[in-house]
């Protein structure tokens, strides 16, 4: 609660002197020159980002986190102070002064603020923790936006919105500071670390890191998608239902408040859909989500029979008007779903020494992609002559090839999205016995493989990932088998050129057993020959280990075996309780793995 409420108040408040800005130039100048101020206002809060998110990752990975946060937030009181005295004399040197040190404080909060969550969450809980991160931070740019905008045009003859604006600034800035001081202390993850300011150098030398760990950067590459595809969206909201809709201000109120919901039930979903796992398997269902809306979005609203400034009552009226308010909040809920698990991705894989710094590289990507973005849509519309709703299917086109690149990519993404597939939608799979699969540790599994479902159901049975040592079928099957292989569901030394045939059973279990990992050894069903020899390696290994051998049986249309236990369920998946290397007897496997006897 105390980091929500501090990156709720820092980006509130950076949202709300960013817009407040913003409407100042565009209502209390001439044309030709507030376009030019806007203009450079919008490159001037970019800046920060390119400038100081290196030296914000080293600093947060160097010291204690918590102390970091608090004086980053110290700071934010200053800021709003200048904020205040720029607004009410209306200093524009200073105001663009105080905008990019608004800039600078969230540059330098980014960071500390997701490196942080790994030392205070379980892994269980981080999609959780990340879900409400983003909450806070669509929900503080919303109602920061709404409020800027609403009392920056409160001003003149008897209207002190300035006031109003600078009182609530400076209030709020003050409330997340001392919220600040209740976040739990976060040690150091890299005292020793030296300083690199030079924020070109600190890119390169990080991402050599990060290239190291395909999975990472490819996440990196996604997030930097994603916050190119919503820049896209946003920054056209204003003109999408002014000159496509034809409808006044408060419409575009809604459409953003819609859009925030959407990532705020998206980003609030993602543990619960994903049962507290970090995996890849969601970024594909919220990308093609994503996708889907935005086509949707286009198609409907290029058909849209444009209004005259109406209101937002003559606007809900028309036709179409509540569809495009529910795209808008499942373009949201996707864009969640699609975000969160990647950055559970980063901070989980990332090595803890760097961690921040990584996720610093992430936050300079995110900015470069968003001005690539801004100046392609300016080269769209302008030269290209592109309409609204064309912009918007190209972009939905555009994010379909870039989800399956990441598939193609990361073979993790699609073997997690087939995990994910087989066990939430049919919602026909059912599980028993659960609790016997050790939440941590190592663990040695033993199931039949009946088809090419088999290992997706299997992982399905546990938020840990699972390790297979395939069946001759799944070697005999060369999709499956390349997709296991290259997803790092097959122990990694199990093809070595040092591991003959006969040993490789062997190396991967006492592999498993060092390094604290769920292995699953998978037995053709009904392969009497094959239960036979592998009884007597169990025997063997198991002898000199204290590695539990947990049996699993899958009932029902997934198995050959046409036995179910109720009518109107397509599979049973059953976990047993661990086995005695005393009871590894043929009969007892077999009975095991068939479900006949589980207790």
């Amino acid at each position: 609660m105390p980091l929500f409420v501090s990156l709720l108040s820092s980006v509130f408040n950076d949202s709300l002197f960013k817009n407040s800005l913003l409407v100042l130039l565009a209502f209390h100048l001439a044309k030709a020159e507030a376009n030019t101020l806007i203009n450079l206002a919008s490159s001037l809060y970019v800046i920060p980002y390119f400038l100081f998110s290196l030296a914000a990752g080293q600093l947060a990975d160097k010291y204690e986190k918590s102390r970091v946060i608090r004086i980053i937030k110290a700071a934010e009181i200053l800021i709003a102070v200048l904020g205040t005295i720029a607004l009410l004399t209306n200093d524009r040197v200073l105001s663009f002064i105080v905008l990019m040190l608004f800039a600078t404080h969230t540059a330098l909060f980014s960071p500390v603020r997701y490196a942080i969550l790994p030392q205070h969450l379980k892994k269980p809980e981080l999609l959780g923790g990340n879900g409400l991160a983003q909450v806070a931070s669509f929900a503080g740019l919303l109602v920061g936006t709404i409020v800027g905008t609403l009392l920056a045009g409160y001003i003149g003859q008897g209207k002190p919105g300035l006031l109003y604006l600078s009182l609530v600034m400076v209030t709020v800035a003050i409330l997340g500071y001392f919220s600040s001081k209740a976040i739990p202390l976060a040690p150091s993850s890299a005292p020793n670390l030296k300083i690199y300011w030079n924020p070109i150098t600190q890119t390169l030398r990080i991402m050599r890191e990060v290239v190291k760990i395909p999975t990472v950067f490819y996440a990196i590459i996604a997030n930097s998608w994603f916050w190119l595809l919503s820049t896209a969206y946003l920054t056209q909201v204003p003109s999408f239902v002014r000159n496509v809709l034809g409808a006044s201000e408060p419409v575009i109120t809604l459409l953003l408040c819609c859009l925030t919901i959407g990532v705020a039930i998206g980003s609030l979903m993602c543990e619960s859909l994903s049962r507290g796992r970090v995996e890849l398997g969601l970024v594909a269902v919220g990308g093609l989500g994503m996708t889907v809306a935005g086509a949707w979005l286009g198609i409907l609203s290029g058909g849209y029979q444009m209004l005259s400034n109406a209101s937002l009552i003559e606007y809900l009226k028309s036709d179409g008007g509540y569809t495009i308010l529910f795209i808008t909040t499942f373009f949201g809920t996707a864009g969640g779903i699609f975000i969160v698990p990647l950055y559970t991705i980063i901070q989980d894989r990332t090595s803890e020494k760097i961690r921040a710094q990584v996720i610093s590289v992430n936050n300079v990507l995110n900015a470069l992609f968003v001005v690539i973005i801004s100046i392609t849509i300016i080269g769209l519309l302008d030269l290209a002559r592109m309409t609204i709703p064309q912009l918007f299917s190209l972009l939905a086109v555009l994010n379909f090839f870039m989800l399956v690149l990441l598939v193609f990519r990361m073979p993790e993404m699609l073997f997690d999205t087939l995990a994910w597939l087989t066990y939430f939608l049919p919602r026909r799979t059912r599980y028993e016995g659960l609790e016997r699969l050790p939440p941590d540790g190592p663990a040695l599994l033993l199931a039949s493989y009946s088809n090419l479902l088999t290992p997706f159901i299997i992982s399905g049975a546990t938020p840990r990932k699972v390790r297979f040592i395939p069946s001759d079928s799944i070697t005999n099957s060369p999709s499956l088998h390349a997709l296991l292989r290259k997803s790092d569901s097959v122990p990694k030394n199990y093809y070595g050129p040092q591991t003959p045939e006969p040993k490789r059973k062997h190396v991967a279990i006492r592999e498993a057993e060092k390094n604290q990992q769920l292995l699953c050894i998978l037995v053709e069903e009904n392969s009497k020959e094959e239960l036979e020899g592998l009884v007597i390696l169990l025997k063997e290994i198991l002898q000199e280990s204290s590695l539990p051998l947990i049996p699993l049986s899958i009932k029902g249309s997934l198995s050959r075996d046409p036995t179910s236990y109720r009518r109107n369920l397509k599979t049973l998946v059953q976990v047993s309780s661990p086995i005695p290397v005393s009871d590894i007897t043929l009969k007892r496997l077999s009975d095991n793995l068939k479900g006949a006897s589980l207790l």
